[in-house]
């Protein structure tokens, strides 16, 4: 399983790549350069964090997914995640808010974080790069059903606080069919 640790403020380029499963799926140069095509005539690029260190918005993990022909997709908070049809994504990106330290001191200052969950030899992940080793969500594949309660229990807490988003991953041709999205009388 690859899992990438946490450098500077780079934890889109890591969830990217974990999302993947693979450490040259993208690299800090393709997302700067993503920066750049996004607003090309800016001074100071307003997808990125003003020293060029990272800190990544959903704008550039959106166009490097299109590189990949895959799309994040919104997740409406106001459905429960058993509407997402696990059989047909690459796998969940989250973002949550991160505190700012600058060694072991915590700053006043709120950043955004990003995290990949997605199903690995029939279990969910946690993949955080700020984790010391992927979390395991549970949810092993018995017959051939999905049991995904502690995956989806997971989602939907992490649904409960405002400050949180969930995106779903697909291909660009399973979101323009909505084959991601189960029927509210299909829900898992």
């Amino acid at each position: 399983m690859y899992h990438e640790k946490q450098q500077r403020e780079l934890c889109a380029l890591h969830a990217l790549n974990n999302l993947f499963q693979d450490k040259s799926s993208f690299s800090k140069s393709q997302l700067d350069q993503i920066c750049q095509s996004l607003s090309p005539n800016e001074y100071i690029n307003p997808h990125r964090s003003i020293l060029g260190l990272g800190n990544y918005d959903v704008n550039v993990i959106i166009a490097a997914l299109h590189l990949k022909d895959c799309e994040a997709i919104w997740f409406d908070k106001r459905k429960d995640p058993s509407r997402i049809d696990t059989s047909k994504i690459v796998g969940f990106i989250l973002n949550v808010p991160s505190n700012y330290k600058v060694g072991f001191v915590k700053l006043p200052i709120q950043r955004r974080h990003w995290i990949a969950i997605r199903q690995i030899n029939k279990e969910y992940w946690n993949l955080d790069s700020k984790l010391d080793a992927p979390q395991c969500l549970g949810d092993l594949y018995y017959g051939h059903m999905f049991q995904e309660s502690s995956m989806l229990q997971y989602l939907r807490e992490q649904l409960q606080s405002n400050d949180k988003e969930l995106f779903v991953v697909c291909t660009c041709e399973v979101d323009k069919s909505q084959q991601w999205l189960l029927p509210d009388n299909e829900q898992r």
